[in-house]
This record gives structure tokens, C-alpha cells and sequence, in this order.
């Protein structure tokens, strides 16, 4: 009888375990999860021909990593709400980090440097050399964002907001995201789907 209820009890707990994982998992992406420590990332060559690593912002409330690029019409359409978040929650200690994961020829380091200036980026933009921090997050499109906590572990992921259009959006998704990191609180939206230009990843 024991026999059989520590049989019991443990498949219980396989199967608790089981339905954590799978709730962890992300919606729509199968690299990282929501609540788990951000795939770190170093070396990464700058705009401001300096390397980069995810540590150089240890001091930051919180880090929204987002990939983006030069070519994308989506990538385009969102850089000035970027560096207007950036804008306005610099002083509250969150800093973006932008990250090319792109191969195309408008996004090599030069062209990125010539965009930066022209569209006055207030935020380190990497070149991700070899795509393998893009690999790491599971970055799929243009813009892809992931919000890091204090402890650096992703909280949001996903869309920037829900239009393309600034006009038509109705859900500011990462600013709500980093609301609640500065509150102390979880997001009410978490993960959401990312939509833009695919990231054409090589073998």
C-alpha cells in the first residue's frame, strides 16, 4: 500500500512538473521563456565603434532589448516611438539597446551608424555579429522586443504596441511592461505576438 502511494505520489509530481514546464514555455517563442534569466550576450560591435555587453547597463532599473534593423518598413515605422520611449523613461534608469541581427546590405555596422545619425538615436545600436544573440533570444522579426528586469530576467516579450499605424494603436504594450517593472508589479500582458519583417537567420 505505501508502494503504491509513493508510485501515485511521485507521477503527481511528474506531472506537476510537466504542466510547469509547458506553462513556462513561451506562446510564440520556443527559445526563451517568460521569467527566466535573458540569454547574455558580449563583444557586440557598437555604433560608437566600442564592444558591447549586456552587463555595461548592470545599473539599469530595467533593459529592453529589441531588435530591429535598417531595411524593414516595420523596423522603420517604429524608430521614433523607440527613441521616444527612450526618452521618456531614461531618467526613471531604463535603457534600450538596439540590436541588428540582419545580414542584408543596408544593415551592416556602417549603415547602421548612417541611420543612427539620421533618425538621432538616443541608444546603443549593436551589430550582431554571426546572429548569435539573435539565435539566443529567439528573435523572429523586426521589431522583436524583450523587457529585462532589475534581476535581468525577461518579463515582456514581443510587440512594441499593437499597430503598425502610431494613430491606430490602442495597447502600448512595452510601456505598460516597464510601468510595472518600475511599480515593483507584473505586467498584465506579458507576451504578445511580434509582427514585422522576418529575420533571415544563415546556417
Amino acid at each position: 500500500m505505501k508502494f503504491i502511494s509513493t508510485a501515485l505520489l511521485a507521477a503527481f509530481i511528474a506531472m506537476g512538473l510537466s504542466m510547469q514546464t509547458q506553462a513556462k514555455e513561451g506562446k510564440f517563442n520556443s527559445s526563451v521563456s517568460i521569467g527566466e534569466k535573458a540569454p547574455d550576450f558580449s563583444d557586440l560591435p557598437g555604433i560608437d565603434n566600442k564592444k558591447h555587453s549586456l552587463n555595461d547597463y548592470k545599473r539599469a532599473t530595467a533593459v529592453a532589448v529589441v531588435f530591429t534593423c535598417n531595411h524593414c518598413p516595420v523596423a522603420q515605422a517604429y524608430e521614433e516611438r523607440l527613441v521616444e520611449l527612450q526618452k521618456a523613461y531614461k531618467k526613471r534608469g531604463v535603457q534600450f539597446v538596439a540590436i541588428c541581427a540582419n545580414e542584408e546590405d543596408a544593415d551592416t555596422l556602417e549603415k547602421l551608424k548612417e541611420r543612427a545619425e539620421e533618425k538621432k538615436f538616443n541608444f546603443p545600436y549593436l551589430h550582431d555579429v554571426g546572429q548569435k544573440t539573435g539565435k539566443a533570444y529567439g528573435a523572429a522579426v523586426t521589431p522583436h522586443v524583450f523587457l529585462l528586469n532589475g534581476e535581468r530576467k525577461i518579463v515582456y516579450m514581443g510587440s512594441v504596441d499593437d499597430n503598425q499605424m502610431p494613430d491606430k494603436v490602442k495597447n502600448h504594450y512595452l510601456g505598460d511592461a516597464i510601468d510595472a517593472v518600475i511599480a515593483g508589479r507584473a505586467s498584465a500582458t506579458t507576451e504578445t505576438r511580434q509582427f514585422g519583417c522576418g529575420i533571415r537567420y544563415g546556417g
